[in-house]
């Protein structure tokens, strides 16, 4: 039989014993017995619980909606954002031996979130937003990479590792990945070396 914690009362059911609680006992009941009577505590109040859950969920669905959709996600495929980065790095590619001179027109533009202008005395890139990855990089030079590095397509020839050709993406001297995030200094700095240094070798 269900008894009173508070006076020590037997009761026939749980029920008898809660409407026992709530008219003897109502201002005793601590935190658990109130919710067992149904009452809130008499401020009118909602649930602070479902709110707080409310109020996370609706915090991480925008944090991952801004990702996804507006920062572009992670990874090789990333779209950079406009946010006032304008960064430099030096930048060299040779296929099959010949240096390609990156600053021809055809490969230069003053335009986009990573570029090269043309006729400057280096190879020097340049980006204007966030994150600019190498492979997005490339892409602006019309040199289409695939998401591990294996496949390279520049002025209609694809080169493929699978086919025997060797794609090398290098960064200050060490290899990178395609989806590398690219980190550059001012011009000033890149022209004394500073920034990263981009390298694409492809040899058949």
């Amino acid at each position: 039989m269900p008894e009173c914690d508070y006076c020590g009362a037997s009761f026939d059911s749980e029920a008898a014993e809660l409407d026992h609680l709530a008219a003897e006992h109502r201002d005793e009941l601590g935190p658990i017995d109130k919710r067992r009577v149904g009452d809130d505590g008499g401020d009118g109040g909602l649930p602070t619980g479902p709110i707080a859950l409310g109020v996370v969920l609706l915090v991480s669905i925008g944090i991952v909606g801004y990702v996804v959709f507006i920062a572009g996600g992670s990874g090789a495929d990333a779209q950079p954002v406009a946010d006032g980065t304008h960064e430099h790095g030096m930048m060299e590619a040779t296929v099959d031996g010949e240096e390609i001179n990156l600053t021809q027109p055809k490969y230069t533009s003053s335009q986009g979130f990573f570029h090269i202008h043309p006729g400057q005395d280096v190879q020097l890139w340049h980006t204007h937003g966030s994150p600019v990855t190498l492979k997005f990089a490339l892409g602006q030079l019309g040199m289409e990479v695939n998401d591990d590095g294996s496949v390279l397509t520049f002025e209609n020839e694809t080169y493929r590792e699978s086919e025997g050709a060797e794609i090398r993406l290098e960064v200050d001297g060490e290899s990178v990945d395609p989806d590398y995030t690219l980190d550059g200094v001012s011009e000033a700095e890149a022209r004394q070396g500073g920034g990263d240094h981009i390298r694409v070798v492809v040899e058949t």
